[in-house]
């Protein structure tokens, strides 16, 4: 296959932050590939370079082998297009909502019409264009955003964690829309996602992105199979934690983590850390857990990955947690999508890099 988009020594900034930190990259014509990576690890930033939305601070973007800039980046914007984490429609009919972007396109009556209802009929949502948009669920929602993206046709669609804090049988939907789309149509794609098993999934290559840098590239089981100490550590990208660490005085230290959260370890250590606690180490319940554990937080389901015996669930606490239940434990809790819920695990769970 033929390199559609290339990315040199890409660095973005803001501030004192680096989002993107020498970034090189090859997407190639007609393949689906993952970014991975935890929160806060630069996937976002990198599509929106992609995407044309930013510019890079410093390095070069290449488009079929043309440098992406000023003269030409309105031509890129026109051969992508990209499906944000968080959904935004119009206060209208699903039919205007998806029309939209062909109307600036100036397509018919006629080619908008036939369009939309192909589109609608990828997504399952056939027979929704008189609905209103804004009052469906939150993954239904999610598969007009996603029809809205594929009716323009672009060379390139990029997506921002396309099945966050949706419910399984939307997650289902979705991915079968993009497996889809990307056999039948060629459509190039890259899905920026902390979900593992989604990439396993769906990509065919996929490159491991940490504190703005890229590890790793390959297959996406290639990543996950590396000797390297730090990628193991960050073996399922869930549940990584980096921040300030002071000692308590109690054999213990507390790691802040921002967002309120602060997780109290079993080591003694002071300063910048990063940490990670395994998904089956945390404890969930409906109701305040009273064990020996240091940490319990309160939080709400936002994601849940059915596979099989076993439930993995993303709970937002302020960050957010995965979590590893049994599905006899998940249908007994009756859990679904922002249902109330509390985590506990120990300080001895915790480990470091």
């Amino acid at each position: 296959m033929k390199t559609l988009m290339e990315l040199e020594n890409l660095s973005k900034v803001y501030g004192n932050l680096t989002a993107l930190n020498l970034v090189n990259l090859n997407i190639l014509e007609g393949e689906v590939f993952s970014l991975l990576g935890p929160n806060g690890s630069g996937k976002t930033t990198l599509l929106r370079i992609m995407a044309g939305i930013e510019k890079p601070t410093n390095g070069e973007m290449h488009f079929k082998g043309a440098k992406v800039d000023d003269g030409n980046i309105n031509d890129v914007r026109l051969k992508t297009t990209m499906v944000f984490q968080k959904t935004v429609l119009f206060n209208t009919s699903v039919y205007k909502n998806i029309a939209y972007g062909l109307s600036l396109r100036e397509r018919s009556k006629k080619e908008t019409d036939e369009k939309v209802r192909e589109v609608l009929k990828t997504v399952k949502l056939g027979g929704y264009e008189k609905r209103p948009a804004k009052k469906l669920s939150g993954g239904e929602q999610q598969r007009v955003a996603l029809a809205r993206a594929l009716a323009l046709d672009t060379e390139v669609l990029l997506l921002d964690e396309p099945t966050a804090n949706i419910d399984p049988k939307n997650v289902s939907i979705i991915e079968d829309a993009l497996s889809w789309v990307n056999k039948e149509k060629k459509t190039t794609m890259v899905i920026a996602t902390h979900n593992v098993f989604q990439a396993e999934t769906l990509a065919d290559r996929a490159a491991l992105l940490l504190e703005g840098k890229i590890v790793k590239v390959g297959a996406p089981q290639e990543i996950f199979t590396l000797p390297s100490k730090l990628l193991a550590s960050y073996a399922r990208l869930e549940n990584v934690f980096s921040g300030v660490s002071r000692v308590t005085g109690e054999g213990t230290s507390l790691v802040d983590v921002g967002d309120g959260v602060q997780i109290e370890t079993a080591f003694e250590k002071t300063g910048n850390t990063t940490v990670f606690v395994r998904p089956e180490d945390i404890i969930l319940s409906l109701n305040p857990i009273v064990s020996s554990a240091r940490n319990s937080f309160e939080g709400r389901v936002v994601e849940i990955s059915d596979l099989g015996a076993i439930v993995r669930l993303r709970v937002k606490a302020g960050r957010d947690f995965t979590v590893q239940i049994t599905k006899r434990s998940f249908n007994a809790m009756q859990l679904n999508i922002d249902s109330k819920v509390f985590l506990a695990f120990k300080a001895s769970s915790v480990q470091t890099v």
